[in-house]
């Protein structure tokens, strides 16, 4: 069976399942358009103001209604946010002191985190550096969570839990809504006053309910990922109670200004659009990972998520097993790309990662991976992880050139 037959076999036997996802999507997006109404989102909400950025009455409504979609008390949404891992240091920093516990109960976190925490770098700063502990709860062997040790592995001193919801650059399930809610009923038994804090990156959207609403205290992620639908140019969140949406927005600005400053610099008609976007944007990527899997799978490679399985976030991984699949796979992607494709892809350092980095992204965003992008951390099993995507047939498109692209490194 030729590359084409093999990716027109993957879209018929999808089709129930596109059309599922349809459906996810007609869910959010009533959800979206319901804290639309309630707030009675205007023109006028689209100006913007300099400055400190007070009185922001765009900016103020935006807070309010993304709060209402994530299900949470309160919400920060600001351009100021550099990145996902961004808002994530601040939401740790603004929770935890010194003497307090962190324990990460998914396993080790994404490697943008490790200098955050100390594990590795000069330690400008880390959480290591202000005494702050660090634990982990390792996975099983079948790469899942640890249900029997996370009963027991709260103690006194754990400020916090570290939920990450993605699987990042490693070869774990990623987490549904449903885990999620079993880890914090879990954490909470053991210590009531132990935040669960939620790494959302890569995974709103994804189902109808987001870890706020079933009991998460707080959770950040990026806006150029899901929630920014592919348009909103920088930025990130926080959500959750309200106590520590503030704390940690007083380690974004000062003790005293907290989510008060930021102006937005005429971004505001763009992030209520990014928003509005957002569930059709994130329905388009996980029908691409339905794509990439189904086939990558039929070809032989072990993937993850598996085939024809939900999804729990916007990431479809792939154990290409060589380092030249994996260079010939970025290059590939990026010549399907709108943007950039005369580039050609090539392993580099990337600020807060310890591998060297192949990245493909030809997208309108720089970095944006609710855009289809493809990347993964040159060392062995050699995993490609491909994300995002305004629309599916791109993806498809894009598929072909990376499977004959592979093929010729056999050869």
């Amino acid at each position: 069976m030729n590359n084409l037959m093999l990716i027109r076999e993957a879209e018929t036997a999808l089709t129930p399942i596109f059309s599922e996802i349809d459906n996810k999507v007609k869910q959010n997006l009533k959800k979206t358009l319901e804290a639309f109404r309630e707030h009675r989102l205007g023109v006028h909400h689209f100006t913007s103001v300099t400055g400190y950025g007070h009185d922001d009455l765009g900016r103020e409504t935006l807070d309010e209604i993304f709060a209402q979609v994530m299900g949470a008390e309160a919400a920060i949404v600001r351009v100021q946010f550099v990145s996902g891992t961004h808002a994530i240091a601040c939401a740790l920093f603004g929770v935890l002191r010194p003497g307090d516990e962190m324990l990460a109960v998914a396993g080790p976190p994404y490697d943008t985190l490790e200098e955050v925490i100390g594990l590795r770098g000069n330690c400008q700063g880390s959480l290591m550096d202000f005494n702050i502990n660090y634990r982990v709860l390792g996975l099983t062997d079948q790469g899942t969570i640890d249900w029997e040790g996370l009963k027991t592995a709260i103690s006194d001193r754990t400020r916090l839990a570290l939920i990450q919801r993605s699987c990042g650059y490693s070869w774990r399930q990623s987490l549904s809504i449903s885990d999620i809610e079993k880890i914090i009923k879990i954490v909470k038994q053991q210590n009531p006053q132990t935040v669960c804090f939620v790494d959302n990156c890569y995974g709103e959207f994804i189902e109808n309910l987001e870890p706020t609403a079933v009991g998460a205290d707080l959770m950040a992620g990026s806006l150029i990922k899901n929630p920014g639908g592919t348009i909103v140019t920088a930025g990130g969140y926080l959500a959750g109670k309200k106590v520590f949406v503030e704390a940690a927005a007083c380690r974004l600005t000062a003790p005293g200004i907290g989510s008060e400053g930021g102006a937005t610099f005429d971004q505001n008609r763009l992030l209520f659009q990014g928003l509005f976007l957002a569930p059709q944007m994130v329905g388009e990527a996980l029908k691409g990972s339905h794509l990439i899997a189904y086939v990558f799978d039929k070809l032989g490679y072990p993937v993850n998520p598996l085939p024809l399985v939900p999804r729990r976030d916007i990431i479809q991984g792939i154990k290409l097993g060589s380092p030249e699949k994996l260079m010939a796979f970025c290059r590939a992607i990026q010549r399907q790309s709108p943007v950039g494709s005369y580039l050609d892809p090539v392993p580099a350092t990337m600020p807060g990662y310890e591998s060297q980095l192949v990245m493909a992204g030809g997208t309108f965003i720089d970095g944006s991976t609710s855009e289809f992008s493809a990347d993964g951390p040159l060392r062995e099993p050699y995993i490609v992880f491909c994300q995002g995507g305004t629309h599916w047939t791109h993806i498809s498109l894009a598929l072909e050139a990376a499977i004959e692209a592979i093929n010729q490194t056999i050869s």
